[in-house]
């Protein structure tokens, strides 16, 4: 819905974007905040890890829980969202998250400046099958992402 040059979108509506095992909705990007921001709604389903551990060099996050919980670990800090629980994720800083409850999480996710979405869709753009870690390390060093594996996990 067009509402005088911004548009309306309901719940789980918008461009969706197969990239990190996920459900990524994007509801807004860069081309129609002025590259101020990206939104994106988030579907982490029941007993199901995001992430490994990641820093964003460029942008900084928020996460608005929608619905269920969501564990998230930043900065060496422990959080558990809930339903309209908000946790700032500031560039620089180590985090993961995950969702090892029975109940599926949703969570809104705003990425400040943008880009994120031109991440998710390279890494869509991967070819089928398994993927090659040194690819998406490539593809994570060009939109100023980095892993940060434990020791114990490289």
């Amino acid at each position: 819905m067009t509402l005088g040059g911004g548009y309306m979108l309901p719940s789980r509506q918008g461009h969706a974007i197969s990239a990190i095992g996920l459900g990524v909705t994007m509801k807004t990007n860069g081309e129609s905040t002025r590259e101020a921001y990206s939104l994106f709604e988030y579907t982490i389903p029941p007993e199901t890890d995001g992430p490994p551990p990641h820093v964003h060099t460029r942008e900084d996050e928020s996460f608005i829980c929608l619905a269920g919980r969501l564990d998230v670990h930043l900065g060496g800090e422990d959080f558990v969202i809930e339903h309209g629980d908000y946790l700032y994720l500031p560039r620089d800083v180590v985090h993961a998250f995950r969702n090892p409850y029975r109940e599926e999480s949703r969570v809104i996710s705003v990425v400040s400046p943008a880009g994120l979405e031109r991440y998710y869709q390279a890494l869509a753009d991967m070819p089928p099958g398994p993927k090659d870690i040194s690819l998406m390390k490539k593809i994570m060093a060009e939109f100023g992402l980095e892993l940060r594996l434990p020791p114990e996990a490289r």
